[in-house]
């Protein structure tokens, strides 16, 4: 059975359901990797360094079995040697859209939470991430072209059968 699993995917492409669903299922930990980046002090939230974030994902790795979930990010690349299992979520773009404007309408009603402001700025900051992985996607791809053997494309979070098969 894997251990580790990375889940990787765009804002809006249900990494963290797909995460939480087989945390429970496997009974491992899941890492929110926006919550590696962003400490929460009694300040605020606080920026991690690039560094600081390995360091962070090391220790963790340390400790036993994980489930860690969040979009590319260069200091988050690490965790591509060292999952058993990549699973990159990879929802159609219209469906991740949709999805940006219902969990923003949700999180202003009180009906979901967040680790960040909901506000028209993050809304505006979400379709901007979203264009830019869109228009970096090839690079993207050639970056995962190496984990070939343990990756796993879901066209959507609920598509669980392609990955307890191999599980």
């Amino acid at each position: 059975m894997s251990k580790n699993i990375y889940i990787l995917g765009i804002v809006a492409s249900g990494k963290t359901t797909l995460a939480k669903r087989l945390s429970r299922q496997l009974d491992i930990p899941w890492f929110e990797l926006d919550c590696i980046v962003h400490l929460e002090t009694s300040e605020g939230r606080k920026k991690r360094s690039p560094e600081e974030q390995v360091e962070v994902i090391r220790t963790i790795d340390s400790e036993g079995p994980w489930i860690f979930e969040g979009t590319d990010r260069e200091s988050y690349r690490c965790l591509l040697d060292m999952a058993d299992l990549v699973i990159l979520v990879d929802p159609p773009l219209w469906k991740r859209k949709i999805r940006i404007a219902t969990r923003m309408l949700k999180q202003k009603l009180g009906i979901e939470t967040s680790h960040y402001k909901p506000n028209l700025k993050m809304l505006k900051m979400m379709y901007r991430w979203t264009r830019e992985f869109e228009s970096n996607r090839v690079s993207f791809e050639a970056r995962l072209q190496p984990y070939e053997h343990k990756l796993i494309r879901l066209s959507d979070s609920t598509d669980l059968d392609d990955v307890t098969l191999i599980l």
